[in-house]
């Protein structure tokens, strides 16, 4: 409407020629949760507070470097001659968040719940302080930005417990937020399953619950990486009580290697005498690590056992990478798999096409993602299915996310629009900025169909969506019906001969 003029003249104005147009929210925020060094910004405790960080550098900033895993060793009678145990908890959000860095992840929120001294606790995780202050979990309740969840730490709590966390996430992400996706590990991931009723898979699944699935996906087996380097690991990893072990162990191979030969007199006191250092207190411990690696083959296959051992970790971080990464490079609507895990040398366990016929497509629905070896290729996520399989509304991850997204930024571009007058102008802007939000999803290939009126419809209006009523109360209601795209998980190819034409 032109303002009333009561002075002669030109006068200027200027007209919107195109409608208003939302954004959609970011998918690819995830937040960790699990113990840490430290949890402090400066003076400010950091305990138990969301915060958000882009990189491994900040973390460490606020929330320091690795944990010392520790072993036991012990000699063994059979090959190698040595046994290694595990002394201290193996924390794994740390050596998470550097898998997920190194898979394309950038931006995410942490939870630390506890320091490396801390006593690893079910409550840390899911429940609240004496002050009734939120912790782990709940701390998260009133975060709106984060949109992936994983507690890669919960894995070491029982299974009991872990079972009760694991649903805990399912309930936070599908019934108490409704805008966040949970990424699950499987407990003791690493091991083999023969479809039984004790097995890693079965276990799982008999943990996990049938409350808010569709909220959820799970990655099988744990992955064999690189993370942890040759020169972050030495003697210092094994426990100070176990040295005298690997002393003896250590000796006894150089009699062992006497006794065939296979160095002389001069060489075997020389390396005993490195050997004997290891109980030294005033040790040069890098220069002494190199001596040994260098002169004693023994040692050096036990540093190399303590690696494999400590880089062994769950795929969640690795996961929450490749969401991320995918997100940026194709969107949302793009399933998370056939896709290359980065610093990983192989699955733990090899999964072939049979076994993952029961991963993939069980009878209850629900599916365990495979991470899968491939001559030539690496190691590809090859699943894209979220627990709720034998739904056909809620089976792929990409369709619950791509919802998400659309739910969540349809409620923030319609949030300007509470108490504007509820009539048809307002209708039809609100059409504008939903329909402008859903084409832009359609010309990027989030959404089927050939044209913008195939793939989705924006309904508002009297006697479309609302009645005089629901006007009189205040009452708007927006009806938005999309087609999702959907993976194309089975690609089959008929092939046939035919008579030849000459």
């Amino acid at each position: 409407m032109s303002k009333i003029r009561k002075t002669p003249g030109v006068f200027i104005e200027e007209q919107n020629a195109f409608p208003n147009s939302g954004e959609f929210v970011p998918t690819n925020i995830p937040v960790f949760i699990g113990y840490t060094e430290k949890a402090s910004d400066g003076n400010q405790d950091l305990k138990n507070k969301p915060s958000r960080i882009a990189s491994l550098i900040e973390f460490e900033r606020y929330f320091g470097g690795a944990p010392k895993t520790s072993y036991n060793i012990a000699e063994a009678e059979v090959d190698p001659g040595y046994v290694l145990t595990l002394n201290s908890n193996p924390f794994l959000l740390y050596h998470s968040m550097k898998l997920f860095f190194a898979n394309g992840g950038s931006n995410c929120y942490i939870v630390s719940i506890g320091d490396y001294d801390s006593t690893i606790d079910k409550d840390d995780f899911i429940g609240v302080n004496p002050d009734g202050t939120a912790k782990g979990i709940n701390t998260l309740l009133d975060e709106s930005e984060p949109t992936l969840l994983l507690a890669p730490d919960a894995l070491l709590l029982g299974k009991e417990d872990f079972a009760e966390v694991q649903k805990a996430m399912l309930q936070h992400c599908g019934i108490e937020t409704k805008n966040r996706f949970a990424i699950l590990d499987i407990y003791d991931g690493f091991m083999d399953f023969d479809r039984g009723q004790d097995d890693v898979i079965s276990t799982f699944r008999n943990g996990i619950g049938n409350v808010a699935l569709g909220f959820g996906a799970a990655y099988y087996p744990w992955l064999e990486t690189t993370i942890v380097e040759v020169n972050e690991i030495n003697f210092e990893n094994i426990d100070k009580k176990s040295i005298g072990n690997l002393v003896e162990i250590l000796n006894k191979s150089i009699d062992e290697s006497l006794a065939k030969n296979t160095i002389n007199n001069e060489t075997a006191n020389r390396i005993r005498v490195e050997i004997a250092k290891l109980n030294d207190e005033d040790k040069d411990v890098k220069m002494l690590h190199q001596t040994m690696l260098a002169g004693t083959p023994l040692y050096k296959e036990i540093i190399s056992s303590i690696i494999t051992k400590i880089n062994l970790l769950p795929p969640s971080g690795a996961m929450a990478g490749i969401y991320s990464r995918v997100d940026d490079e194709r969107g949302v609507f793009k399933a998370p798999a056939n896709v290359n895990v980065a610093s990983v040398i192989k699955p733990s366990v090899n999964i072939t096409n049979e076994k993952q016929e029961d991963l993939n497509v069980p009878l209850d629905g629900k599916a365990v993602n495979a991470i899968r070896s491939f001559p030539g290729k690496g190691a590809l996520v090859w699943g894209a299915r979220t627990l709720d399989g034998n739904s056909l509304d809620w089976r792929y991850v990409s369709v619950r996310r791509t919802m998400i997204m659309i739910e969540q930024s349809a409620r923030l571009v319609t949030q300007s629009f509470v108490f504007e007058p509820n009539d048809q102008t307002t209708w039809l802007r609100i059409k504008d900025v939903i329909g402008n939000l859903m084409t832009n999803l359609w010309q990027q290939g989030g959404l089927a169909g050939s044209t913008p009126e195939d793939a989705f419809s924006v309904g508002l209006g009297l006697g479309e969506t609302m009645t005089p009523m629901d006007i009189l109360e205040g009452k708007m209601f927006v009806s938005i019906r999309v087609a999702a795209t959907r993976p194309a998980e089975f690609i089959i190819v008929n092939i046939e001969q035919q008579m030849a034409t000459s």
